[in-house]
């Protein structure tokens, strides 16, 4: 099965609510690999990498997030994979 790759952006109260930890987990459980990462205006990137269905099984639960998490907006962009990544991992 072909491997692609999603960008996110997600914004809301992202932040300091465990949301990373929360895609670094889920994203592990799908067996993907890349990355999540808070960004200075306050939102949440996320890059991963892996077949395209089980990439939007990950964008279902960033448009959850944790209980503590809102969401606001998911604004996800789809690329080939460039296989960069061996694991996915929080990036600070």
């Amino acid at each position: 099965m072909p491997t692609v790759r999603v960008s996110a952006i997600i914004s809301g109260l992202v932040q300091g609510v465990n949301y990373r930890t929360f895609i670094q987990y889920r994203a592990i459980e799908l067996g993907l690999v890349g990355y999540v990462r808070n960004r200075a205006d306050g939102s949440v990137e996320i890059v991963a990498e892996g077949a395209r269905e089980t990439l939007e099984r990950l964008i279902d639960a960033a448009r959850r997030g944790p209980p503590s998490a809102r969401v606001e907006n998911v604004d996800a962009q789809w690329d080939e994979a460039n296989d960069e990544f061996s694991r996915f991992e929080i990036r600070y």
